[in-house]
């Protein structure tokens, strides 16, 4: 029973991992689509409160690995 609660928070931890590199992948277009607004004389101000979001997303993520990191430790 135990190996099996370690497997799911591995995995959990994995998708944790994977939510993470995706929203820092995004995080990044973002910044580039603001950047291309900026230049071409767009506005920027819904760009930039979804670059917000964003990286509120990613301090979530974050948390919940953190979580995560702290239930793998407490099994071993």
């Amino acid at each position: 029973m135990v190996h099996s609660l370690a497997i799911t928070h591995h995995e959990h931890l994995a998708e944790a991992d994977r939510l993470i590199a995706a929203c820092k992948d995004r995080i990044a277009r973002q910044r580039e689509v603001i950047a291309s607004a900026y230049e071409n004389g767009y506005p920027t101000v819904l760009p930039v409160l979804l670059l917000r979001a964003l990286e509120e997303n990613l301090r979530f993520f974050g948390k919940h690995r953190q979580l995560i990191l702290d239930q793998l430790k407490k099994g071993e």
